[in-house]
């Protein structure tokens, strides 16, 4: 199962009901906090949970799934065609430009993160794994309690759950390739509250 579009077709019914993150998780008997790190592809829902969701939101467990187990063999993204997703709004003001959106269920999940200029995010973590590619400007990467400075052209290979973020060091946003890998697999277990 693909977290990232689970995630996404978790967010857009219940921003299509006009819920907010706090009717559903009051409905669901879980808490905001938990119910973001849900949409926000930073927790993996158990079956109960997603059934709760579900009857929280008004929609079945299948329609929640729905075309996530799509399986084209071939997807191309023009340029331009990029699917935006919106990740950690309350706490970052990075972009994600989602590359593999036209195959659903997926092993890896290829973004263009922009990193503007005078971004302040805490350090987070996820399951799985990254790959990180500076496609344009310079970045310090904050990796537990090392500070590496990487500029275009530079790469990093990190396991998601060790905390870790990202701040823009050049005079204009950077722009990274990013691939994630079994982000759904395993998190760190202080996020599943």
């Amino acid at each position: 199962m693909n977290l990232i579009e689970l995630a996404a077709n978790l967010k857009a019914t219940r921003l299509d009901k006009g819920m907010t993150l706090e009717d559903v998780a009051s409905r669901a008997g879980l808490t905001r906090s938990w119910l973001s790190k849900v949409e926000n592809f930073r927790v993996t829902p158990s079956l109960p949970a997603l059934a709760s969701i579900s009857q929280a939101l008004g929609v079945t467990l299948s329609e929640l799934f729905e075309g996530i187990d799509a399986q084209p063999a071939f997807v191309v993204t023009r340029k331009g065609e990029g699917q935006e997703i919106r990740r950690d709004e309350d706490i970052s003001n990075l972009a994600y430009e989602s590359l593999a959106h036209g195959r659903p269920s997926r092993n890896m999940d290829p973004f263009v993160i922009t990193v503007p200029k005078g971004t302040k995010r805490p350090q987070l973590s996820h399951g799985g794994e990254e790959f990180v590619y500076i496609l344009d400007g310079a970045i310090e990467f904050s990796f537990a309690d090392e500070r590496i400075k990487l500029s275009k052209g530079d790469s990093a290979y990190l396991n998601g759950s060790v905390p870790h973020t990202v701040r823009c060091t050049s005079p204009k946003a950077a722009k990274l390739l990013t691939v994630y890998y079994g982000i759904g697999e395993e998190y760190d277990s202080t996020m599943n509250k």
